[in-house]
């Protein structure tokens, strides 16, 4: 059956997300704005230098200053947009931000995301630590693949050993003022997306198309639901629709669990993407390491289950 579209719906739906993305960008802020100022303060006396130094002999090997790091640290324990708030107070190529945001996608909120995880039946240390071990190997990965992208990340950051701290605050200001016109922008989108696809059932009318792409990434058939859930809200919602579904008897607690090693490596497509695209990395780098870290993660464990299994009906 055809879907309708009208103009007075379309309309309902643009003000109605208006609020909810205006409350969550100001919360995000909250947290952003003071940790950006904080890096930029402490990148401009050179402590972040001297911090870097003791992580510069691991990072160098994956391409990127040891200072690098505390962007990383951020995304691990906060939001991709705190991190993304560091990484535009720091001198970076757009190849090295391209590393770093690969990297933060993979591995980012563990706290929040890791303790979603445990509610569904995943084990959180387990899922937290490939995570982690995933976002250092994308960037061993990235770093032999990558072409040489010389070009500034964030245009408007000045040299911090040739500007006086007023130049620095100046460079900081534009650049945190740019980033919360754009998170607003993309939430707005995000927000309006979701109710349009709530209104009119789209999700329930994508899964069908979408069972022989969980075959290709070793999932189960019915998984297409929260695979898309997952892709377009995030671990948070999805994990609260797979506990209505296993609630529902719809999905075990094991198909649960397979969808969630395809998601810690490759979750809010849309949203993530958006991010960092918006801030100048490749949505085809983002979207094409993730999914075959996805990938790669799912089939190794499939395979190891299956040695396991083989090796003990040889000992029985």
């Amino acid at each position: 059956m055809a879907i309708m579209f009208n103009i007075k719906s379309l309309y309902n739906i643009a003000c109605d997300s208006f609020q909810p993305a205006g409350k969550t960008t100001i919360w995000l802020l909250k947290i952003m704005i003071p940790i950006s100022f904080a890096v930029c303060l402490m990148e401009y006396y050179g402590i972040i230098a001297w911090c870097a130094q003791w992580l510069n002999p691991l990072f160098c090997h994956i391409g990127l200053p040891g200072a690098s790091s505390i962007a990383f640290l951020t995304g691990a324990t906060a939001t991709t947009y705190a991190a993304l708030a560091v990484m535009m107070t720091m001198q970076l190529t757009l190849r090295q931000a391209t590393v770093i945001a690969i990297m933060v996608l993979i591995c980012h909120a563990l706290p929040l995301e890791c303790t979603v995880n445990k509610k569904v039946g995943s084990k959180p240390f387990r899922m937290g630590f490939l995570r982690i071990c995933g976002a250092l190997l994308a960037a061993v990965f990235l770093n032999f693949v990558l072409p040489e992208m010389s070009e500034p990340f964030s245009s408007s950051m000045i040299s911090a050993e040739e500007s006086t701290i007023g130049e620095v605050l100046k460079a900081w200001i534009a650049s945190s003022l740019k980033l919360s016109a754009m998170i607003f922008a993309i939430i707005y989108a995000l927000m309006f997306i979701q109710r349009f696809m709530e209104k009119y059932g789209l999700m329930q009318k994508l899964t069908k198309p979408l069972e022989p792409l969980m075959v290709l990434f070793g999932l189960p058939r019915n998984a297409a639901y929260l695979w898309l859930v997952g892709n377009v809200l995030g671990i948070s919602y999805g994990s609260a629709v797979m506990l209505q579904l296993e609630d529902e008897g719809k999905i075990s607690r094991e198909e649960a669990n397979e969808v969630n090693y395809h998601l810690i490596m490759n979750h809010s497509m849309l949203e993530d993407t958006l991010v960092f695209a918006t801030a100048g990395v490749s949505a085809l780098w983002i979207l094409g390491t993730r999914l075959l870290f996805a990938f790669v993660l799912v089939w190794c464990r499939k395979l190891l289950q299956y040695l396991k299994h083989s090796k003990f009906q040889y000992n029985n």
